[in-house]
């Protein structure tokens, strides 16, 4: 993402990194005592938890959230970086502020279900993917994570039918379908499996050019549950 357009002069972007490192630096600091640029944040802060950086990312969200608790959206990011971390209470405190601030953020219920699964409330987590598949219906991640979930429950049909609704925006599609293969190996159809995990195994190729650690992990999962399988 780029700097917020209203940055209009030379040294506005070496301003904002130098106010970045000290609302880093200096966790006294109020953000009303600084003057930075919101959008640019938000993006330094998620791109430094993309980067692993999870304390600064968090960080730069607490300043952003002090300088406007009304964003929904920086409370649901907050959220998820501290779920990653295993903060798993302090990430649902984070997405039930983001709800109460917009109940119409998808982002929010999807996460927020990803929790109930963590915690073993499939049930909870069941209903929030709908939420959220209904706000958003081209919601691909929602799609999924509801397709594993009920596969966790012993719906393979129902999963396979979530799986295949996914794959019709064209995105994650190897990771797809390893899910759908995932689901007809369990549910005991290996010939269907085997073709969806040639099928991952094909995709990947193109996927490791533009996320190669996320293609290499999930290669490494899809190599083991085919030897699960032929073995």
């Amino acid at each position: 993402m780029s700097i917020a357009s209203r940055i209009k002069q030379n040294n506005s972007r070496e301003f904002v990194n130098s106010t970045t490192t000290n609302a880093l630096e200096d966790g006294t600091k109020r953000s009303s005592e600084l003057v930075f640029d919101e959008k640019y944040l938000r993006s330094s802060a998620l791109k430094l938890a993309q980067q692993g950086q999870y304390s600064k990312a968090i960080a730069l969200f607490c300043q952003l959230i002090d300088y406007n608790s009304n964003n929904a959206i920086d409370f649901n990011n907050r959220g998820l970086i501290y779920f990653q971390i295993g903060e798993k209470q302090k990430a649902f405190c984070d997405y039930q502020t983001a709800l109460q601030l917009n109940p119409r953020l998808a982002g929010a219920y999807n996460n927020r279900a990803n929790y109930y699964v963590v915690c073993g409330n499939l049930a909870a987590a069941i209903a929030d993917y709908d939420r959220a598949i209904d706000l958003n219906p081209s919601y691909v991640r929602a799609w999924i994570n509801r397709g594993i979930t009920l596969r966790d429950l012993g719906q393979y049909e129902e999963a396979i039918d979530n799986f295949e609704m996914a794959l019709l925006f064209g995105q994650l599609e190897a990771y797809i379908w390893a899910e759908y293969g995932r689901t007809y190996h369990l549910w005991g159809d290996w010939n269907c499996a085997i073709s969806a995990y040639n099928r991952a195994f094909s995709l990947l190729f193109f996927l490791d050019r533009r996320k190669k650690v996320f293609g290499y992990s999930l290669h490494l999962q899809l190599e083991s549950w085919l030897n699960e399988l032929l073995l």
